[in-house]
Order: C-alpha cells, then sequence, then structure tokens
C-alpha cells in the first residue's frame, strides 16, 4: 500500500477519534429510535479519566468500541444477521464502524483507486460515514458527494469534512429511490451491494446498470464487496451479467469472458494486500479478538457501456490470483490473463536472471511470462522462461502508446 494513503490515513485518525467522542457524549433523539438491546442510549458524563491522546483510547473506551466491533463482525461475517439491516442507526455500532471499519474501507477503496487513475467528481453511494467518499477526495477529486440512507452516518461525514476543512455534498439514497441527478466519472459502492435485495443478482446487476448509465465516458463503477466465499461469488456471477451485456471491466480482470473462478465451487476470487495497521486499528482489532495484518477485498471496477477493455502490451500476461502455492523445491501461483485462469509453477533450480521476478510475485502483480510449457493444468516456467512485472498490485498497466 502506497505511502501517501497511510499518510493521508494517519491524518484522519485523530478527526475520527475526536468525531466519534463527541457523538458519543451527545444525547440520543428524543424518539428513541436508536436503541440497543431493548435500551434506549443514552449519554454518558464526562469522566476525568477518560482524558487521552487525540489518536488513542482510554482502556474504557477501548473496551467500548471492541464490543462494537465484534458484534459488527460476527453480524457481517458469519450468520449475516445484520447484512441488510439499519446497524448505522445504532450508535454503538456506527461508533465502532467509524474508528475500526472506516480506516480499513478507506485503505481498500485507496488500492483500488490507485488503478484507476485521478477521479474528479466521484458519487459514493451506500457512503456511511464516507470512507470511500473521503478517499475519493485524498486521491484528487474535486467534486465528492456521499449518499446514504442512515442520516446519523450522513452527519458523521459532514463532521469530518468539517473537521478536514473539506467540502462534501450529502444526499439520503437507499436502492429504491432515484439515484443523485449528475453526471460521474467515478461511482464507489464499497461494501454495499452484497447487502442489497436479499441475495437477488439480478436485480443487483438491474442497479449497476442504471447506475453505469450516470457515468460520463471513461469514468468508473468500482464495487467493493466483502472477501467472503460467498460474498466474492456474488459479486462475480454479477459481473458476468454485466459482461454478458457488453459492459468492460477495468480492473482486476484481464480475462473477458464469464469469470473462470466461479468454475469451481470452492473457487473464489479476491485482493490481498499488505498494510501497516495504524496503532489505534490494532489496538481495536486486538481487543474485539480479529485478525486485519492485510487488506482483503474482493473488487470490480466496471466501465460505461460503449467504453472498450483495456487493451495489454504484447505478451502473455497474468494476474497473480493467489498467494504463493511453495511447495518443496519449487514455487506455484495461480494466474488469470486473457486465456483464462491456469496454475504457474517453476522449480527453484530453474531460477535465472531472467526468470527471478517470479519468486518476487505477490498476489495482484500482472506478469509477463514467456517460453513456458505446458504441464498438467497449468504452465511450467523452465530456466529458459522469462517473467517480467508489468504493473504491481494496485498499479495501473503501462499507458500504451
Amino acid at each position: 500500500m502506497s505511502s501517501d494513503a497511510a499518510r493521508d490515513l494517519a491524518a484522519w485518525i485523530p478527526r475520527l477519534v475526536k468525531v466519534w467522542r463527541a457523538q458519543r457524549k451527545a444525547p440520543p433523539p428524543r424518539d428513541g429510535r436508536h436503541q440497543h438491546h431493548g435500551h434506549q442510549h443514552k449519554a454518558r458524563r464526562p469522566d476525568p479519566r477518560d482524558a487521552a491522546p487525540s489518536d488513542t483510547l482510554t482502556p474504557h473506551e477501548l473496551r467500548e468500541v471492541g464490543a462494537g466491533v465484534k458484534q459488527l463482525s460476527h453480524g457481517l461475517t458469519r450468520e449475516r444477521e445484520l447484512a441488510g439491516a439499519h446497524y448505522m442507526d445504532n450508535p454503538r455500532l456506527l461508533g465502532a464502524y467509524l474508528l475500526f471499519y472506516w480506516p480499513v474501507s478507506y485503505m481498500q477503496s485507496r488500492g483500488a483507486l490507485s488503478e484507476l487513475g485521478r477521479p474528479r467528481s466521484v458519487l459514493d453511494l451506500g457512503s456511511g460515514p464516507g470512507p470511500l467518499a473521503f478517499a475519493a477526495m485524498d486521491a484528487g477529486a474535486t467534486s465528492v458527494i456521499a449518499a446514504d440512507r442512515s442520516k446519523p452516518a450522513l452527519e458523521l461525514a459532514k463532521q469530518l469534512a468539517i473537521e478536514a476543512q473539506e467540502s462534501l455534498g450529502t444526499r439520503e439514497w437507499s436502492p429504491e429511490k432515484p439515484i443523485p441527478e449528475g453526471k460521474f466519472d467515478l461511482v464507489t459502492m464499497g461494501h454495499v451491494v452484497n447487502e442489497l435485495y436479499h441475495g437477488d443478482l439480478a436485480l443487483r446487476a438491474q442497479l449497476l446498470e442504471k447506475i453505469l448509465a450516470r457515468i460520463d465516458k471513461n469514468g468508473t463503477l468500482l464495487v467493493m464487496e466483502p472477501a467472503l466465499r460467498d460474498t466474492t461469488r456474488a459479486l462475480l456471477k454479477v459481473r458476468d451479467v454485466l459482461v454478458g451485456q457488453g459492459y468492460a471491466v477495468r480492473a482486476p480482470c484481464l480475462f473477458r469472458g464469464n469469470c473462470p473462478a466461479l468454475v469451481k465451487e470452492t473457487d473464489w476470487c479476491h485482493a490481498d494486500r499488505p498494510w501497516k495497521m495504524p496503532p489505534l486499528v490494532e489496538a481495536i482489532a486486538s481487543e474485539a479478538g480479529l485478525h486485519k495484518e492485510s487488506l482483503k477485498m474482493a473488487y470490480a471496477a466496471f466501465a460505461p457501456k460503449g467504453d472498450a477493455w483495456s487493451t495489454l502490451p504484447e505478451g502473455r500476461h497474468f494476474r497473480i490470483v493467489s498467494e504463493a502455492l511453495e511447495g518443496k523445491g519449487r514455487q506455484r501461483f495461480m494466474g488469470c490473463g486473457p486465456e483464462g485462469r491456469v496454475g504457474l509453477a517453476m522449480q527453484t533450480k530453474h531460477e535465472t536472471e531472467k526468470n527471478r521476478l517470479f519468486f518476487k510475485a505477490m498476489r495482484g502483480d500482472v506478469i509477463k511470462v514467456d517460453l513456458t510449457e505446458p504441464r498438467g493444468d497449468g504452465l511450467a516456467l523452465t530456466d529458459a522462461s522469462t517473467v517480467e512485472i508489468v504493473a504491481n498490485a494496485g498499479r495501473p498497466f503501462p499507458k500504451l502508446p
């Protein structure tokens, strides 16, 4: 992950803590809508023992946030009883999201956006408190609108914009409502689509088509999802519907047909990028018993109707779509390219100056390989093979002349 993104996130951490503390101590709404386990959320009197630096939490605060994060994690990744629910209207869960999942989503989106070039006008649908909206802003966007059905989440996004001295538009939106007016060169949907329509993939594809109609030529719809098997496969199935209707995928796909990761029920395809957790996120993860040493996500960047697929340089290209599958005396990856999903393997005894980058490749990299041999259901690299890393994970392809 880029040092610029990490530096930008570090500037957001004290803002997140400040806005969370203000929201936490605010009185609950009079109609008592924001409740947890049947009890109305009550403001807590300030306690001198709670005094803490702006980018860390007191032990009491950490326990509170950790419990909320644990509930969110269970409800969104295990039984998934919170998927599609109004959990961001619950102050405790919204606060937990703000301090833990906000930084994670921010960095995930910065990684995906780095493949797409600098955005200008951006609409963030299902924004919550705006991690993708502010990520787009930090990536260079000049006009950003955050749209969500949760008024409390949008209010936190507004407060974050004030703290950052940035201009952010907000709109109330849910899938049954019209898409906010305007044309955009980037629309983002972070961890949203998997919660819609009770799993009806046709309705999800129809919604994405409506959104794509509002994107300018050369623009992009970026959909990010949790890297769970079921949510990832659902995204890939929606991808296939759109590809079948003539839409191109800007990233990460090099294969232009139905996704080969769907052939076997046990397969799925996701990104997994290393990052150094900010101390706040690391402390909350430890308290909640979670592991976020790397950023796992599924994503697809769709082009509007009429835009073509990206053109690769000459040669045989594959995106690495697995971790290194090391065996005795060899290294193996799964690669996915214009010819489909294949295994790529090389024995260490065949390492040379021209192919040793194969042993340095990482999931998400695009590599160019030459002089391979068919072997089983894949390709074997030999001492005659050459390997070039054309694009590192999270980087765009070199522009062709």
